[in-house]
């Protein structure tokens, strides 16, 4: 059995909202290329987000419906930015270590 230390996490969830792993060691593979795009999507996704969600708290007459969805925006796409964080962060391994 291969250690989930060594696999990849994926920016995805499977249907049943569990973790998805790559076992590839290929980072030009196809599907670490499609995770690779999907990532930097997610992260552009979350900058649109942070930015409505910006004008939304600035905007004084912005009612509870446009304040609630941007904060459900705002909480959607920091599920997946952190999941991005976490994955990367343990294809570079624990800190001090080369």
């Amino acid at each position: 059995m291969i250690e989930t230390s060594q696999l990849r996490l994926l920016p995805w969830r499977s249907p049943e909202g569990k973790p998805c792993y790559l076992s590839t060691s290929d980072p030009n593979s196809r599907f670490s290329r499609l995770a690779d795009e999907i990532e930097e999507e997610q992260i552009e996704c979350g900058n649109v987000v942070l930015e409505g969600a910006q004008e939304v708290l600035a905007d004084e007459a912005a009612g509870e419906v446009a304040v609630r969805f941007a904060l459900t925006q705002a909480l959607l796409s920091l599920r997946e930015v952190l999941l991005v964080a976490h994955s990367r962060g343990r294809r570079l391994g624990p800190v001090g270590e080369p």
